[in-house]
């Protein structure tokens, strides 16, 4: 049984989708999860505090997906691929929540979480070089920063779901996971270290 809080999340969620954050109204969170005015103000104080509650507790969602592919040892082909795959599954099968996330979000109130976010990107980020930091001293993958590596694990994937959660794009990103984790493959992860590990190429 959902809480009085997590009914108005909720509700946040269907109400930005349907109207965008800008047509979206308290009257109209309010009325879809069956709330009164003192209900939503005792959780939030505005629209705009709802709606950064609502990204960070997505973006932790999101993270804790991605992360789940590499909660496991393995080598520098198979975690890009489970790094990718992570990625496509959460976007194709939490649509909604994706759209709010990397379509529907907006600076001027995620400004007010960034500190928050940071966090979260940082926890990401250094879980993420548990895995990666072993792998570059043994050669395996190629040395570069963590934000360049997640530009070309997730960025052209990202690019991808993007117009696919947007109409532009209909088929399954999902579909295209072999051609992505073997472009991502090529820039991230050295030429002989599936030789070196007997992974296969």
């Amino acid at each position: 049984m959902t809480t009085a809080r997590e009914d108005l999340l909720a509700a946040g969620l269907a109400v930005f989708d349907r109207d965008g954050f800008e047509g979206a109204t308290v009257a109209a969170i309010r009325t879809r999860a069956r709330a009164s005015n003192g209900s939503f103000f005792h959780f939030f104080g505005s629209k705009k505090e709802l709606a950064g509650t609502l990204f960070l507790e997505i973006l932790g969602r999101y993270h804790a997906a991605v992360l789940a592919g590499i909660d496991e040892p393995c080598g520098a082909r198979q975690g890009v691929a489970r790094l990718i795959h992570a990625h496509l599954d959460w976007v194709v099968n939490n649509r909604r929540e994706a759209r709010y996330l990397f379509e529907i979000s907006r600076g001027e109130w995620t400004e007010e979480i960034r500190g928050a976010q940071r966090a979260q990107n940082s926890r990401l980020a250094e879980a993420v070089e548990r895995w990666r930091a072993p792998l570059i001293a043994r050669g395996e993958l190629l040395p570069m920063t963590a934000i360049l590596f997640f530009s070309q694990i997730i960025g052209p994937a990202q690019i991808f779901c993007r117009a696919w959660l947007s109409g532009r794009h209909r088929d399954d990103p999902r579909d295209h996971a072999d051609t992505l984790i073997a472009c991502a493959t090529r820039a991230v992860v050295a030429i002989d270290a599936g030789h070196r590990t007997g992974e296969t190429p």
